[in-house]
């Protein structure tokens, strides 16, 4: 059985693989609640689930489990269109809630946010994160608990997490964005609106490191990034389509480009977040003889160096592998390693 709190976050760049991971965990351990922490609505996660495929960019990913409450913590923004559409969208009026204190995204930050210096030269999605994270650094932004039409859904998201651990609940916490798009540890001036390793994640929905129990850290079998600043042994376009690498962001449709798995960068990323264990995902990409399998001992020999070899240079177990794109492709070694 799992205790305490579990927090999953992104160990590169992003679009490592986390709505998927969480989705599965959230069947997988059935946690009391699933609450997300990050910046706002610039990060998108993709779940395929019985062959449907869901596009989230303010619920959490672990939506899918109907005995879970979903939140969202008081460290993120909130677009409350965004909200109300993914709420009906994915039928989970009544158990989906946001902290009072949840900062809110208005039409004049989504258009500062869509043009200028963050759009033209950071590359910014043109959510209105970022300017929204600016005004509440300047204590001048609207919170939750002022917008009359969000009184349904609000609630005290760190007492209710409190709470559920108290009677010995089981917490999800799900991270955005990747540890090299943070805002103190990424490549400044090419990242996100606030920091997203798992200290601040975990300061966003309002838990302190003694409720940590894992930090599942999701890596990709190879490493991708959305939009400007630095991408070490980046492929060009040609090379990254021949090795079928070539994807699309969730939240921009912009083309990923792409680089080998950076062994550097994991290890920055494991320090950076106090790894406990690795989420090695799209493994099926780099081994498609492996796509869909569900037991470490089917896998490919080559396959299994490969993890073998993540597992040694990041000095930490590669706990969670995925074989394909649904969320129940999943190889779960975390019984067998304790």
């Amino acid at each position: 059985m799992v205790v305490g709190a579990t927090v999953v976050v992104g160990g590169f760049y992003g679009d490592e693989g986390k709505g998927k991971v969480i989705s599965y965990l959230a069947t997988a351990d059935n946690p009391d609640i699933i609450v997300r922490g990050g910046a706002g609505p610039n990060a998108g996660h993709t779940i395929r689930s019985n062959d449907t495929t869901y596009k989230v960019r303010m619920l959490p990913s672990g939506f899918l489990n109907p005995q879970s409450r979903i939140m969202i913590g008081p460290g993120v923004v909130v677009d409350p269109d965004v909200l109300r559409r993914e709420i009906d969208e994915f039928g989970v009026a009544g158990r989906a809630f946001i902290d009072r204190q949840c900062g809110v995204i208005e039409p004049d930050h989504i258009q500062g946010d869509s043009g200028g210096y963050l759009k033209q030269q950071i590359g910014s999605t043109g959510s209105g994160t970022g300017t929204a994270n600016s005004q509440r650094a300047l204590r001048n932004l609207k919170m939750a608990s002022q917008v009359e039409e969000l009184e349904d859904v609000i609630t005290d998201v760190p007492g209710s997490i409190h709470d559920a651990m108290s009677l010995g609940g089981h917490i999800l916490v799900e991270g955005t964005q990747g540890t090299f798009l943070s805002l103190w540890h990424g490549t400044y001036p090419y990242v996100t609106s606030k920091d997203v390793t798992a200290s601040a994640i975990c300061a966003d929905v309002g838990i302190g490191p003694t409720a940590v129990s894992d930090v599942i850290l999701v890596v990709k079998s190879f490493v991708t990034r959305v939009g400007t600043g630095p991408l070490a042994g980046e492929l060009d376009a040609d090379e990254t389509i021949r090795r079928g690498w070539s994807e699309r962001g969730t939240v921009t449709g912009r083309v990923r480009r792409a680089a080998a798995f950076d062994y550097t960068l994991g290890r920055r990323a494991v320090l950076l977040n106090g790894a406990t264990g690795l989420a090695l995902t799209k493994l099926d990409v780099l081994y498609p003889e492996c796509a869909g399998v569900r037991s470490y001992d089917a896998l490919d020999e080559d396959a299994k160096v490969f993890v073998e070899t993540v597992q040694e240079r990041l000095g930490v177990p590669v706990s969670i592998i995925g074989t394909g794109p649904a969320d129940r492709d999943i190889i779960d070694r975390r019984d067998a390693q304790q």
